[in-house]
């Protein structure tokens, strides 16, 4: 089994887990990485144990292709209480801009106020891509569900799912970087690439 694995793996005390599922929860404490919303792909003690059901299998065996046109002028923009027009403004305003991960509260939701919605409209109308993640460290996003993210979905604001952080600043590089057809980028980023999220329902 070893030998099959064809992923990038992070292995820590004793687990190995798919790496564009995985975080980082501490800087001092041995147990410093979990996999919020995938299980491990093994753990060790005596034996060695995979969940061979999680491992990605390869059905061709193209060479390695590593992708070095990754986009840059992106930002990452934490929702809080009481953030203002002028912060918002300043990020979504910034020269030469493409893409945003917007990390937002719980399933997805962030602020309704009109000037708030009007800046992403603005933004997104500009082509820049705007990807919704959830702060929580597990679960997913599920914009629509409650009114503060109805507004998000209708305007076009791409879904990260249960997609980390990390793994949505990563594909948004990549994505951009191959100069994906904006009407095609948001269907194509809400897709499963390479196991970093799963498939939306």
């Amino acid at each position: 089994m070893e030998n099959q694995l064809s992923e990038v793996c992070l292995y820590f005390e004793y687990k190995l887990y798919r790496a564009n599922r995985t975080i980082k929860i501490n800087a001092e404490h041995f147990e410093a990485f979990t996999s919020p919303n995938f299980p491990a792909l093994a753990e060790s003690g005596v034996h060695l144990k995979f969940n061979k059901q999680l491992i990605q299998r390869s059905a061709n065996k193209k060479q390695l292709k590593v992708s070095k046109n990754l986009a840059t002028d992106i930002a990452l923009l934490k929702i809080f209480p009481g953030i203002t027009k002028t912060v918002i403004e300043s990020v979504l305003n910034s020269e030469g801009l493409k893409g945003v991960i917007l990390e937002t509260y719980g399933s997805g939701n962030a602020p309704n106020e009109k000037w708030f919605i009007d800046l992403l409209k603005n933004a997104i109308h500009k082509g820049i891509q705007i990807v919704n993640v959830t702060q929580c460290s597990g679960g997913s996003v599920i914009m629509g569900q409650y009114e503060t993210s109805i507004e998000l979905e209708k305007n076009g604001i791409i879904s990260g799912n249960d997609i980390t952080t990390e793994s949505a600043l990563a594909k948004l590089m990549y994505l951009l970087g191959e100069k994906i057809p904006k009407n095609k980028f948001k269907s194509i980023f809400e897709t499963q690439l390479r196991g970093e999220m799963n498939n939306k329902e």
